[in-house]
């Protein structure tokens, strides 16, 4: 089992191909052409575009309150001045009923965005995603799983939601504990697929935002215990790190498909 990064000619000399996403962020245009050439599409997450930190005129926030209040917000969280953040945001939304205006804009991105699927696809639940919102829009051929299994080509395939804590308070974030439940329940697999990184320094640091975004310890065990083939994540999307070794398992962050369109391949 090998990986490889795609290319025009289709397969990479295997039987079985793979193309991995995460990230996404509003991408439909690319994600509509992700599973060419492959046997199946895997997305690790974050299907929403709340806000573009590179281009701050995309996404609900900015389609709501303008790019002038974008340029703000995303200067004081860049700053780690959350509290200001979050006392501007309630100014932004004094008088407005927030709940009903972000899950319109959430359910109009995903029907594009689960439209755009290629079958089979399987997927999981990012840190800005709304799970409860998803088998609405999932359709036949789309699989969701969080803390389960699946075999694809004769390989296991194991699957993580979410983010953990933190001051962004992003709609998914639940306990380290709940995460790590849902990594145990998952036992020995061949691919160990997640929304965030295990928690290593190398892949939790974002080299523009200048921070350290939350890793899992749980995951982290897991790799070293289990010893899975491969661990595939997003969450971090200018790492310090995008590839490296823990032990015999090759750790690979699939999260920069918003910005280059360009799915990461796995053959066997």
């Amino acid at each position: 089992m090998r990986g490889s990064e795609p290319d025009s000619r289709g397969r990479a000399g295997g039987s079985t191909r793979i193309h991995v996403v995460s990230d996404v962020h509003g991408n439909t245009e690319a994600l509509a052409r992700a599973g060419d050439g492959a046997d199946a599409l895997i997305c690790l997450g974050d299907l929403v575009l709340f806000l573009d930190y590179a281009d701050h005129s995309r996404g609900i926030f900015p389609d709501l309150f303008g790019r002038e209040n974008a340029d703000r917000i995303v200067a004081l969280r860049t700053a780690r001045r959350y509290d200001e953040a979050r006392a501007f945001g309630r100014e932004l939304w004094a008088g407005r009923d927030r709940n009903t205006e972000i899950l319109g804009a959430v359910r109009r991105q995903y029907a594009e965005l689960f439209a755009a699927f290629p079958t089979p696809t399987y997927a999981t639940y990012g840190n800005v995603d709304v799970p409860d919102l998803w088998p609405e829009y999932a359709r036949p051929g789309t699989t969701v799983l969080d803390g389960e299994r699946v075999e694809i080509g004769g390989r296991v395939f194991g699957f993580v939601g979410g983010g953990l804590k933190t001051p962004m308070n992003t709609p998914y974030e639940i306990s380290d504990e709940e995460y790590a439940a849902k990594v145990e329940a998952l036992g020995p697999v061949d691919v160990l697929c997640s929304h965030i990184p295990p928690e290593v320094p190398e892949l939790t640091y974002d080299t523009v935002a200048r921070r350290f975004e939350r890793g899992s310890r749980a995951l982290l065990e897991a790799i070293r215990t289990t010893r899975p083939r491969y661990a595939l994540f997003g969450h971090v999307h200018q790492p310090l790190v995008r590839r490296m070794r823990i032990g015999t398992t090759e750790c690979v962050n699939v999260g920069h498909f918003a910005s280059t369109g360009t799915p990461w391949a796995l053959s066997w």
